[in-house]
């Protein structure tokens, strides 16, 4: 019997879009037989500013019971699926941060030959959602990583329309994601488990 899948689900979400995204992409994936720890990683931005925001206040307090994401979740999984909003075409500092200080595990070899997937979102359409997601393609290439995305396998994706990865527009985080984009962030996780499974077979053969 094959092993199960190891899926790290990790985020990073202010006001909560790209938490619902990541919960879909969760979901998706347990349900496609992955065994999945969801991390979120660490708030660098100051208290004053977390208050001075009614939606980022409220989430950040909703969302305490989430574990903050480890080294140990990157070198644990098979399948990695990185998640955060877009901040002048790029990743959030917060997971930007976080990939920073994956050197240790990049300098012994413990990212290659895993499967990478993303997904993200932007305040406004056209905001720098595939800039974003190429961003962090860059970080699995030099990983050494095996990188899966949507592309147009599904019908679905005519829809949503990005190839990249799954994204949404929030609208200055006032529009929670729709069916499109869960739609899209379930499709990229389901995909990405099942390379990772083919990945993983191949290479314990």
């Amino acid at each position: 019997m094959a092993a199960q899948v190891k899926v790290a689900v990790i985020y990073y979400s202010a006001t909560g879009i790209t938490y619902q995204m990541a919960q879909a992409a969760r979901e998706a994936a347990g349900d496609a037989g992955a065994e999945v720890r969801l991390r979120k990683v660490r708030e660098l931005a100051p208290d004053e500013a977390i208050r001075s925001n009614a939606g980022w206040s409220a989430h950040h307090l909703e969302t305490q019971h989430i574990e903050e994401a480890q080294l140990d979740d990157l070198s644990w999984a098979d399948v990695v699926i990185l998640g955060a909003p877009t901040r002048y075409g790029m990743i959030a500092a917060q997971l930007k941060q976080f990939i920073d200080t994956s050197g240790p595990l990049w300098a012994q070899g413990a990212l290659v030959n895993k499967v990478y997937s993303a997904f993200t979102s932007t305040a406004t359409k056209h905001g720098g959602q595939e800039s974003t997601l190429l961003s962090l393609f860059n970080v699995f290439y030099h990983w050494g990583g095996i990188v899966v995305t949507p592309g147009y396998t599904d019908p679905s994706q005519f829809v949503a329309g990005n190839p990249y990865g799954a994204s949404h527009v929030s609208n200055n985080g006032e529009t929670a994601p729709d069916d499109v984009a869960l739609t899209a962030t379930a499709l990229t996780a389901r995909r990405a488990v099942h390379i990772g499974a083919a990945v993983k077979k191949g290479l314990a053969g």
